[in-house]
This record gives structure tokens, C-alpha cells and sequence, in this order.
């Protein structure tokens, strides 16, 4: 990795800091950004669609002029990110990694978005994504892969995988993300960062598909530090009247960690070996529990069969991923532009029936109800964040993990599917490297409880 500038070294609670009291101006700020990502973004194709450096730099000036003049200042104020491609940004080609959208350019930004640049972000361009999201390796027809921020020859995740390496290359002092199958989760394990899933509307989207079901996507934040993921979090998240899930959550300031008790973590580990881990993956990730202050770790079972878990995370995802986007395959102007694993899900998603989806909810109703019941002995439960270690660049996905073969694009990132079907908040947190390899794991906690994860990670960092 390329020798880090200032401020670029900064974490983003510093920078706004010296932003807000003029120790650092807004214009010195971005234009140390865009210097390193001049030098370093080449090499890993991480930030797409950069804006010209004169039109951010004119935006970093009036930032300057706005703190001059002694206006509100967001908590964002002067900052720079990068949006990730499948969040719509007013004026700025959103391509969703397609090449049916390489000139789109929305009129408006996406709900967490447009609350970012409420923030006073300055929005400098977009992160690179997967075509519209779908496996956790990000590469796609218009800007091509992003390479690991430890070894660019190696898988950066996905489907964030542009925010993961950006951050860990601090071209971007934070990044936002998404996340339906591991999204924030595979890319900050393999880049040593933190991702964030929050709860079911902890973070609402508009527009949005059925506002009356807990949505298997979801908004959230990346960052290099528990502050600045607490930082971004708050920004994003918030009740909005669009959003009825996204009412009576408990505060972000609420923990019911405290400072110098102990932690209950249930380690679910490989789920009574129905899932196969690359050698030393499950180890990383138990040094890395054990290592965390306070924390008494108890191995776990889920009292629910872990296939029909994913069979039905797979279900409500093939029928979504129709729903939304099955037109696209019916029109011929459009068909041959998508890739073979995208015709998959539509194609699944249009043989399924209101059966088979009435089953897969109620198998996640009875997840829920399993969860709830690891809750009452356990602050949190954990497994690892990705299957496999940073795989090379050019493989389209795993086709086999610990000699087992996959029967789907997305069956080896299947430790993820517990998180994301429970609807419940799962920080992914870095365990560590093997090989200049990095890994990660998660920790899920009861619904609502984001406040907890992030005290867990502040601990982590207090080492």
C-alpha cells in the first residue's frame, strides 16, 4: 500500500473537527484527497465517475466561504466522499455497474444520499460496485474490477467493494454502503475495515419496493475507526414518514454495554459444520473474540436447520430481484446486456410462486423467534464475515471452498444469510491477516441494538 499523506491519515471525527474550528480548510482537506487518489485509485479502481477536480475544489471553496461567513456547518461539513454506484446522485452518472445505465444521471439522490450532502459532504464521485450489486466481487462491464487494498491482484468483495478499498487506501476519510447479501460485510473483511448493516429501517431508502416488509437491502456506513462508523451511522439513519418500519427503534446513544462489565458472545462458528471455511478463517476470527475486552465466548447453535435458511434468504431474494428488475430481461434491447448470474436470479425468481415465498417468510418469522431466544443469554452472537480469504481478481466467483463445491454464484458467501434474513444489526469488525491476507467477522445483535455493536468496536480498538 502507497505511503499515506495528510490529512489523509486522518480519521473523518478529526478532520470535520479541524474543519469546523479552522485548524484545516475544506479546500486543503479535499485537495489532499484528490492527490492521493490521483496516485493511488489507478491502481485499485476503486472511485469511478470522479468528478473534475476543478468543480470539487470549487465546491471545497464554498464550504470555506460557508464556515467564513459563521453558517450551521454540518457535521460533515468539507468532507469528501465518494457514493457507492448503486445510490442514485443528483448530476452525477449512477450507472448501478450496468452498461445499460453508463449515461444515466438521476435527477435527484437517494434518501441516505441526499442526508449525506445535508451533512455537508462533498460529494466527489461514485465507488465502484458489481453489476447492480449482485455477488460479492465488484467488477462489471463499464469500469472493470477493484483490486484488494492489500494486494490489488486479489478480490476487493463487494458488493462495496469500491467504498472498502477506498477507505483502506484513505482515498476517503468514510464511505457509505449497502448491503442485501454481505455487501458491507464481505468487502470489510477482506479490505480490514469496519461495515455496518443496520437493522431493518434503521436507515430508510425512497424510493423503495414494499414499504410494509423488512426489506433484505439496506443503507449503511464503512469506516477505518468505531467513531467515524458511529459518525456516518447517524447521519444515514433516521425515521422517515415513507418508511413505517422505520419507526421506534431505540437511540443510536443508547448502549447497554457499560463500560467495564463483561460481554455474552455466542460464537455460531461454521453452524454445526454446515458451512465450508478456507483453512484459517475460523481460527483468525476466535483469536480475534477472544482478544476482545471482556468478552466471555460460548460456543452456539442455532436451533433452526441452517438450509432452510439460506433456501429461503434465496427465495426472497430471486423474487425480489425479479420483481424490481425483471423487465430489464424481457426487453430485447436490454437482455444481452446482463450478466449470466443476473438472468439466474430473474429467471428463479420468475418460476417461484406466492407459496414458495409465503414459506421462506415464514421460515424467517421463525428465525426471528430463534434469534430472540439466543438473545435472552447472549448480548450478541458472532461467525465469520466471509468465507474465503481475498480471492484472485480474475475469477468471476469461488467455485469451491475447503473442497466443497458451489452450487451457486453466491453459495460461498453464505455465512452472511443468517444476518441479513434475522433483520437484526451486524457490525463485520477486521480479525486479522494470514498471509498479507485480511479476514473478519460478525457480530449480531438483537434489533435495534446498533448502540451495542459500536460499543463493542470502540472496545476492540481500546485493545
Amino acid at each position: 500500500m502507497a505511503a499515506i499523506p495528510e490529512p489523509c491519515d486522518e480519521s473523518a471525527v478529526s478532520l470535520a473537527a479541524k474543519i469546523r474550528t479552522g485548524a484545516l480548510s475544506a479546500t486543503e482537506c479535499v485537495s489532499g484527497f484528490l492527490s492521493h487518489i490521483e496516485a493511488v485509485n489507478p491502481v485499485h479502481n476503486a472511485i469511478v465517475s470522479l468528478r473534475p477536480r476543478e468543480e470539487i475544489l470549487a465546491d471545497a471553496a464554498r464550504a470555506d466561504a460557508a464556515r467564513a461567513k459563521g453558517e450551521a456547518l454540518g457535521p460533515l461539513h468539507g468532507l469528501p466522499i465518494a457514493i457507492k454506484d448503486l445510490s442514485p446522485t443528483a448530476g452525477l452518472t449512477t450507472t448501478f455497474g450496468s452498461p445499460i445505465y453508463c449515461g444515466f444521471v438521476p435527477d435527484e439522490d437517494g434518501l441516505a444520499t441526499a442526508r449525506v450532502r445535508a451533512a455537508g459532504a462533498i460529494v466527489i464521485g461514485k465507488t465502484n460496485t458489481p453489476e447492480f450489486g449482485l455477488g460479492s466481487h465488484t467488477f462489471n462491464e463499464v469500469f472493470g474490477a477493484t483490486g484488494n487494498a492489500f494486494d490489488p491482484a486479489r478480490s476487493a468483495g463487494g458488493s462495496s467493494g469500491g467504498a472498502a478499498v477506498a477507505l483502506a487506501t484513505r482515498m476517503l476519510p468514510i464511505a457509505d454502503g449497502s448491503d442485501m447479501g454481505g455487501s458491507l460485510r464481505n468487502p470489510a473483511a477482506f479490505n480490514n475495515v469496519f461495515g455496518l448493516r443496520p437493522s431493518f429501517g434503521r436507515v430508510p431508502a425512497h424510493p423503495s419496493g414494499n414499504v410494509f416488509e423488512a426489506s433484505l437491502a439496506t443503507d449503511g456506513p464503512m469506516a477505518r475507526s468505531a467513531e467515524d462508523l458511529a459518525l456516518l451511522l447517524g447521519i444515514q439513519a433516521g425515521a422517515d414518514p415513507r418508511q413505517p418500519l422505520s419507526f421506534g427503534l431505540p437511540s443510536l446513544g443508547q448502549t447497554r454495554i457499560i463500560e467495564g462489565t463483561g460481554i455474552r458472545i455466542g460464537w455460531l462458528a461454521d453452524l454445526g459444520g454446515h458451512l465450508p471455511f478456507e483453512a484459517g478463517i475460523l481460527e483468525s476470527v476466535e483469536t480475534a473474540l477472544d482478544a476482545i475486552p471482556g468478552a466471555r465466548i460460548e460456543p452456539v447453535s442455532i436451533g433452526l436447520d441452517p438450509e432452510r435458511i439460506w433456501q429461503a434468504f434465496s427465495v426472497l431474494r430471486q423474487i425480489e430481484i425479479a420483481g424490481r428488475y425483471g423487465a430489464l430481461l424481457g426487453d430485447p434491447r436490454t437482455r444481452d446486456l446482463l450478466k449470466p448470474e443476473f438472468v439466474w436470479e430473474i429467471e428463479g425468481g420468475r418460476r417461484r410462486t406466492g407459496l414458495d415465498g409465503f414459506l421462506a417468510r415464514q421460515t424467517r418469522a421463525e428465525l426471528h423467534i430463534e434469534m430472540a431466544a439466543l438473545f435472552e443469554r447472549f448480548d450478541m452472537v458472532s461467525l465469520p464475515a466471509a468465507q474465503v480469504f481475498p480471492f484472485p481478481v480474475g475469477w468471476r466467483w469461488p467455485r469451491s471452498v475447503a473442497g466443497r463445491e458451489m452450487d451457486s454464484y453466491h453459495r460461498w458467501m453464505e455465512c452472511v444469510a443468517l444476518g441479513t434474513l434475522s433483520g437484526c444489526p451486524v457490525l463485520a469488525a477486521p480479525a486479522g491477516f494470514r498471509g498479507g491476507l485480511a479476514c473478519g467477522f460478525q457480530l449480531i445483535a438483537p434489533h435495534g441494538r446498533e448502540a451495542d455493536l459500536l460499543a463493542v468496536a470502540r472496545r476492540m480498538e481500546r485493545g
